[in-house]
């Protein structure tokens, strides 16, 4: 028998039918990975709303994330954005969560996330990221240093740490369309292969 959680259904009049996922779906990745462009496009062919969880965080502190480093440093930062994570990934309905990078790196956030959430990482090369990133100046952790450098120190420690995702997709410079086409296809598959009854 068909799980009806997992009922194909029409995302959009035009588009595809999408999958609906039981829990809320978590992109993860390093910063330029494109989970906000990505995740917005996402959240629209599942026919679900879309979150951000910086500009959640922006909200409760009542300023931008860069005036919250400069203020409180990075270690008050992340405190602030575990518990504003932990609330997000609770909150019905269902929807697509785009965290920042340093999240997941969190071993609190990322059981959060194993237990109540589907992640999905966002994996770019240096060469994108730097491109990416280079575009917009908001980035604290950028601003101590060399952008490349720091972008390679990140890659060498985190990519091991998002590798434990439950789903990886590379994106590169291909069309958001297609990028996000390429996730909605490995979220399928992910959902797929879970057995009947745990997903």
């Amino acid at each position: 028998m068909t799980d009806s959680r997992y009922q194909l259904r029409p995302a959009s009049r035009s588009g595809p039918p999408a999958v609906a996922p039981p829990r809320t779906v978590v992109l993860i990745g390093l910063m330029g990975a494109g989970k906000t462009s990505i995740g917005r496009r996402l959240a629209t062919r599942l026919g679900l709303p879309f979150r951000d969880a910086d500009h959640e965080i922006e909200a409760a502190a009542g300023c931008t994330i860069p005036e919250f480093f400069a203020r409180y440093g990075e270690a008050e930062f992340r405190a602030g954005e575990r518990r504003v994570i932990a609330r997000l990934l609770t909150e019905e309905p269902v929807h697509v969560l785009a965290t920042g990078g340093g999240a997941y790196m969190d071993p609190q956030t990322r059981e959060l996330i194993r237990d109540h959430g589907i992640s999905i990482w966002l994996k770019a090369e240096l060469d994108v990221l730097v491109a990416r990133t280079g575009r917009r100046n908001n980035r604290p952790l950028l601003r101590q240093g060399n952008p490349k450098d720091i972008l390679a120190r990140l890659i060498e420690t985190r990519y091991p740490v998002y590798a434990g995702a439950d789903v990886t997709v590379a994106t590169d410079d291909a069309p958001l369309a297609e990028s996000t086409g390429r996730v909605l296809a490995a979220l399928k598959a992910y959902l797929a292969r879970q057995p009947e009854g745990t997903r």
